[in-house]
């Protein structure tokens, strides 16, 4: 939790630093019963999962009211964090594993997050639109954007125009070229200082 204060201190409400505050607990009690985040890394909640999911933030500002899913959402990165820290968009979080969604339901529920929707299913099946696309090193950014591109609609609904967020690692230059799309890279080193993020950047795909 100091490192939420530590970068986002200034910024939260109380009602924000308490559901943050709540997130290690939560989290240690569900993954006791259905493994969401692996154990090996558990004690580093916040600095991988947690903190790592708030980076798309500092990217990209959600509006009021935007429209955001995030793809293969897992135990709930990035969208739950991103739900705590707007708590005035409307978050989707899309997983095809059944057991993962049950674990980020109940804690939206455990939360009070009702800005935050937990589907089971295949995000590519859902209708849209969305206004932002998030993942976290689910998939390719080429079958990312087959399966997304055309449920973005254009527009503006946060501080950079609609389009993709998506949390990735190491050397990208294949995996950019293969999506054929206009990107912008963000390290995330630029805005935390902790070694763990001195390879993870967000890559930014305008719609």
């Amino acid at each position: 939790m100091e490192l939420i204060e530590k970068y986002f201190g200034d910024t939260l409400s109380p009602l924000q630093r308490e559901r943050f505050a709540r997130l290690y607990g939560l989290y240690a009690e569900w993954n006791a019963r259905i493994n969401v985040v692996s154990r090996k890394d558990f004690d580093s909640l916040y600095l991988k999962h947690v903190l790592h999911s708030l980076a798309i933030a500092c990217v990209c500002r959600f509006a009021d009211g935007a429209r955001v899913c995030d793809v293969g959402t897992g135990g709930g990165f990035p969208a739950v964090p991103l739900a705590i820290l707007f708590p005035a968009a409307h978050f989707t979080a899309v997983d095809s594993i059944g057991k993962k969604i049950t674990v980020v339901r109940a804690i939206a529920s455990e939360l009070g997050l009702g800005n935050l929707e937990a589907v089971n299913g295949r995000a590519e099946t859902f209708p849209g639109p969305y206004d932002y696309v998030v993942s976290r090193a689910v998939t390719e950014l080429a079958t990312l954007t087959g399966w997304m591109w055309d449920k973005i609609a254009p527009g503006l609904a946060g501080t950079l125009p609609d389009g993709m967020l998506v949390l990735k690692g190491g050397d990208l230059t294949e995996e950019l070229a293969a999506a054929g799309r206009r990107y912008e890279l963000f390290d995330i080193s630029e805005f935390f200082e902790e070694p763990f993020f001195e390879t993870k950047q967000v890559v930014y795909l305008p719609r």
